[in-house]
């Protein structure tokens, strides 16, 4: 299936008026989809897979600014810190340590967001509510001076009940709001929202959206 172009003009009309960044999310689409986008201008996509980052960065133009938005395993940070922009999912500490290690190494600061599990189904990942409090709070993330924390990211249930979905986000916003009076900024990026919910979560205070179906049509794992 080509790019939606009318959608993707679509949703950028209803985006920038709120200063909403969308990140087409363009996990197993092929280099041509990418850069039919990238000729109308846009510059942010997200990846879930590190190796399909890695060979997508190495053949496309090199002012994409690419964002890791799947789950990241420490082991595999190596390969995406000389380049990635933004890696959404940060999930632990172990994490972080790993992440900074890997940007002392590439003499650069990585930009990230905490991930925070607001979601019904276990298998989001995340650090719970109680958790991403005192880990702020504690003023260990001054220890990662490879590291500037830029927000938060969360990913919702997987429902179609608008009041679950509300509930989760108000708490993730709640979060949000709670840290950025410890971290000032550049604490500023709240990611939330997909394809089925990003409406919702914009005006519930997000400022980044994930969209990957609405631009490029259904995905396809069989590769």
């Amino acid at each position: 299936m080509p790019v939606n172009i009318e959608k993707y003009q679509s949703i950028i009309s209803e985006l920038n008026p709120n200063k909403v960044q969308l990140i087409a999310v363009s996990k197993t689409k092929p280099n041509e989809d990418i850069i039919e986008l990238y000729n109308l201008g846009h510059r942010a996509f997200g990846e879930n897979y590190v190796q399909e980052l890695v060979d997508k960065a190495a053949s496309l133009p090199k002012d994409i600014h690419w964002h890791f938005i799947g789950h990241l395993q420490s082991n595999k940070v190596k390969y995406i810190a000389p380049f990635v922009h933004l890696i959404h999912g940060v999930d632990s500490e172990k994490l972080l340590q790993e992440i900074n290690k890997q940007a002392i190494k590439q003499n650069r600061v990585i930009d990230c967001l905490l991930q925070v599990h607001i979601a019904t189904e276990e298998t989001k990942f995340g650090f719970d509510a109680e958790d991403i409090q005192e880990l702020i709070q504690s003023g260990r993330l001054a220890q990662y001076a490879n590291i500037r924390i830029k927000g938060l990211m969360g990913m919702a249930s997987f429902s179609d009940d608008p009041s679950l979905l509300t509930k989760e986000f108000m708490s993730l916003k709640q979060i949000f709001d709670q840290a950025a009076t410890h971290l000032g900024n550049p604490f500023t990026i709240l990611s939330m929202g997909m394809s089925s919910d990003y409406a919702l979560a914009i005006r519930l205070g997000s400022n980044m959206v994930r969209i990957g179906s609405l631009l490029f049509g259904a995905r396809n794992y069989s590769k």
